[in-house]
């Protein structure tokens, strides 16, 4: 995942015509291609560096800015992330068999966002 661009990444990868997919409209005639409109190696593969720029993730429950600083708040968010360790140990716990790991909704490989 990308950090903060996750869900951008997903769009900007399938969305058509975009400019650095096409630089031409998509061809009318079924079964013909024009390598023409794809854009130059250049182009394409700055901009594809930027999509690929690690971006820092915060893991969901992590709160680098402390908002809070009453008693009750803070103890909410540290039951909060217990709750979030133990759900991330129970999910490592049962891919430990598994050829392919199951990790999507491993609080680890969440990050802590206006996206979920």
């Amino acid at each position: 995942m990308l950090g903060g661009l996750g869900s951008q990444f997903d769009f900007s990868v399938w969305v058509p015509n975009v400019p650095t997919s096409m630089r031409l409209p998509p061809p009318v005639t079924k079964g013909t291609t024009d390598l023409g409109s794809l854009g130059d190696e250049g182009r394409n593969s700055h901009a594809w560096s930027h999509l690929l720029l690690p971006c820092p993730q915060r893991p969901l429950g992590t709160y680098p800015d402390v908002h809070f600083v009453e008693e009750a708040p803070r103890q909410s968010i540290a039951a909060f992330q217990s709750h979030l360790v133990q759900i991330s140990r129970d999910i490592q716990e049962q891919n430990k068999g598994l050829d392919l790991p199951y990790t999507y909704l491993d609080p680890l490989h969440i990050e802590s966002s206006v996206a979920i």
